[in-house]
Parts: structure tokens; C-alpha cells; sequence
């Protein structure tokens, strides 16, 4: 059971990494947008998305998963700042999501990818 319950986990937080570089492909002024609110620039909106179909890519196929599931969790704490905006309930829930999949994704690079994920020589297992 163990090794299903890792393969969802990493199924269901990658699906919502690579949902993000969908988005940002399809939709890039949107996430230019948020950037541009907060004086950083647009172009940031391109590593962004390579950022989140890699990692999400990785998680999928259980490859180094200890060290993407660290950087996809603190990508998420750092990114939810943008969505810190204390009257507008919808925003606040998106930053409370952020901290929940920082949590998930740091749960997951302690658990590891478990055994059923593509072995790649050199990869670790966490």
C-alpha cells in the first residue's frame, strides 16, 4: 500500500506542476501579470514554467524526487507571498494551498519516490 500511496502522491502533485506550465504556456500574461504587480520582471514567467514541468516531469517518473520535492515546496512557500492579500478570501485560500503542497512536497522528499518509479542510474531513491 505504501508504494501506491507514493505513486498518487507524486501523480497528484506533479499533475499540478505541469497543470502550471499548461497554464503559463497557454496563458502567459496572466502569471506576467502577478509578476509584473509585485515589480519583478515578465520574463520570469519562462523559467516558471520550464521550472514546473521539469519538477513535475521528475515527479511523475519518481526521479530525484528528494531533491525536486525540496525545491517544488519551497518554490510554493516563496511563491505564495503573491498571493498574501488578506481581503480577498480567494487569494488567501491559494496562499493557505501553497503552504499545504510545500507540506506535501517536503512529506514526499522524506518518504521518497518508493517503488514504483523509473530507476535511472545515479538517481537517488529519495
Amino acid at each position: 500500500m505504501a508504494n501506491l500511496g507514493l505513486l498518487i502522491a507524486r501523480v497528484l502533485i506533479a499533475a499540478l506542476f505541469i497543470g502550471g506550465a499548461v497554464q503559463k504556456t497557454l496563458s502567459p500574461q496572466d502569471a506576467g501579470a502577478l509578476l509584473e504587480g509585485f515589480a519583478l520582471p515578465y520574463w520570469l514567467v519562462w523559467p516558471a514554467l520550464l521550472f514546473n514541468a521539469v519538477a513535475g516531469l521528475a515527479l511523475l517518473a519518481g526521479v530525484f524526487v528528494g531533491p525536486t520535492a525540496v525545491a517544488l515546496g519551497i518554490y510554493c512557500a516563496v511563491t505564495s507571498v503573491f498571493h498574501f492579500i488578506p481581503d480577498d478570501p480567494w487569494q488567501m485560500s491559494i496562499f493557505v494551498k501553497n503552504w499545504a503542497i510545500a507540506g506535501g512536497c517536503f512529506a514526499l522528499a522524506v518518504a521518497g519516490a518508493g517503488d514504483w518509479r523509473i530507476r535511472t542510474r545515479g538517481a537517488p531513491d529519495r
